[in-house]
């Protein structure tokens, strides 16, 4: 049986298809992912429960999806202390 066009083009690529600059893109994005997870989680883990906005092990789930999550917790998911007036 043989494959279309398209399901050639469909494949995906593999490691070694890439080229320098992609390796690298794909590195340094992977880094920076990993890199805001752990912040959200370390944060996460030290920031006490009354300044968390909903449930803490909801968000410590959400930490885990790229980037959306991690970046949703720092801007939704904890509670500033009112500045003094």
């Amino acid at each position: 049986m043989r494959r279309s066009a398209r399901g050639r083009a469909a494949r995906k690529k593999s490691w070694k298809d890439l080229d320098r600059d992609q390796r690298r893109a794909v590195m340094v994005l992977g880094t920076v992912q990993a890199t805001l997870m752990a912040a959200a989680l370390a944060d996460l883990a030290r920031r006490p429960a009354a300044a968390v906005r909903g449930r803490r092990a909801a968000w410590a789930a959400a930490c885990f999806l790229n980037f959306a999550g991690p970046i949703a917790y720092f801007l939704f998911g904890r509670r500033h202390p009112a500045a003094p007036r």
